[in-house]
């Protein structure tokens, strides 16, 4: 699967800092106090007791970041932060991205190569799990206002806790946690869910279920992604059908599979992804090749350029010993993008194992004219190999690649090399770079 996290830019939502953010110390002694009252028989049975507890984890939990926002650059949050100094500073790559850490007694600061502020982790929070903890106290606050008279706050204390776990989950898969980004996902997911703001953050239960996905975490991955379903929230042309059969073939629920393919084939016939899923099902169970050329026809009028099409159908036709419609299919793919080296690679492929065929026939064969047919047959095959074998050398970017391509003409030129110089040539080359890879 090619899909990626949905909008992670997006999703990392910016943290701008409140008008009025407490200090740790202050932050720390009205959670204190608030939890205090709320431990009051007579206290807590007002709605005002709850909301202040909400709000004073929240404040909380906004403590140690102080004045930094997303987007600051240092010279800003030099001048904002006051006194604050930074310990250290070290130049550190996450999921391939370099940044420049800025580490405070309290948090650690990323800065993007553009010098910007592009992530904020608190490494000592003022009280532990306090997004948790506000959440149940707007909870119990919603259970306790009878007259609805804090209905407003109660919204918007939970739509402020939902956006900053979605922004913590963000930070989580950056640092290549995905498990712990995929529950903060379904925090967030829950959170907006949750009476009486009851505004699913559909996206969030998604990313909850494709970095549960992309953990190996498949039950969690499921149970997300089923409740995707459930809200009719299918996401790009019905990606979670095709996540689903992924799921379920990891989890060896094989009957599900082509049942969740094909429902949801039926919902978004458009979809690329769900396609593929049905034709490698298809291909790995070898069903109905009629049904997978249909298949395959689909998707090529979706994605007329597609060229690893061609190669699937190309496969396909091979596997049927449709030697010669395999072939046009393979160097179809080259037709639609001279650059995909699989069409050659697959053609070169088909003639070198059709020569080993033919090779293992004539090595049983004792009647000379067979024999010699054969032998004739097996060198034909291995010179059509050398065309594709050569263009797919050439096309392909990959050392490693080139290097497996040339083990196939070494091979090749090498049983050839006595019929001229050209072949011994070829031989030499490509056993140079067998040896020695690419210089």
């Amino acid at each position: 699967m090619k899909r990626i996290l949905i909008a992670l830019a997006l999703l990392a939502a910016v943290q701008i800092a409140d008008a009025q953010v407490k200090s740790p110390s202050a932050a720390a002694k009205a959670v204190t106090s608030a939890e205090a009252a709320s431990k009051d028989a007579k206290k807590a049975a007002k709605v005002a007791t709850w909301v202040k507890l909400a709000q004073a984890y929240m404040d909380a939990y906004n403590a140690p970041v102080g004045n930094a926002w997303i987007g600051a650059t240092a010279q800003e949050l030099s001048l904002l932060m006051g006194s604050e100094k930074p310990v250290s500073e070290t130049q550190v790559e996450l999921n391939g991205t370099p940044y420049l850490k800025v580490s405070y007694s309290n948090k650690d600061l990323y800065f993007g190569q553009d010098l910007k502020l592009a992530m904020i982790i608190v490494t000592q929070p003022v009280v532990e799990d306090a997004l948790a903890k506000s959440f149940e106290a707007w909870k119990k606050a919603y259970e306790v206002d009878v007259k609805q008279s804090k209905v407003k706050d109660i919204n918007a204390g939970l739509a402020s806790i939902a956006q900053k776990y979605v922004s913590d989950a963000y930070n989580a898969y950056q640092f290549g946690d995905l498990a712990k980004a995929s529950q903060l996902f379904a925090a967030a997911a829950e959170v907006s869910a949750t009476a009486p703001y009851s505004n699913l953050d559909k996206d969030a239960l998604y990313n909850a279920g494709f970095t549960a996905w992309m953990a190996k975490d498949y039950a969690g991955a499921q149970k997300y992604f089923e409740e995707c379903v459930a809200n009719e929230y299918y996401y790009d042309d019905g990606e979670v059908f095709a996540k689903l059969a992924d799921i379920h073939k990891n989890l060896g629920n094989g009957e599900k599979v082509v049942a969740i393919l094909e429902e949801g084939f039926s919902k978004f016939p458009q979809s690329q992804s769900i396609l593929i899923g049905l034709i490698n099902y298809y291909l790995e169970n070898k069903q109905d090749p009629a049904r997978l050329f249909e298949l395959i026809d689909l998707a090529k009028q979706n994605e007329p350029n597609n060229a690893s099409l061609y190669y699937v159908e190309g496969n396909i036709n091979k596997e049927l010993g449709k030697n010669e419609e395999a072939i046009a299919a393979y160097y179809k793919c080259a037709d639609i993008n001279p650059e995909y080296e699989f069409g050659y690679i697959g053609a070169g492929v088909l003639y070198y194992e059709l020569a080993v065929k033919l090779s293992e026939e004539a090595s049983n064969e004792f009647d000379d004219a067979k024999y010699n047919a054969l032998v004739e047959q097996f060198e034909k095959a291995l010179m059509d190999a050398i065309d594709p074998f050569e263009k797919a050398y050439e096309t392909t970017k990959d050392e490693n690649l080139k290097v497996s391509i040339a083990e196939y003409l070494k091979n090749i030129y090498y049983r050839f090399s006595t019929k001229g110089a050209n072949y011994e040539e070829g031989y030499k080359k490509y056993n140079e770079i067998v040896k020695n890879g690419i210089n």
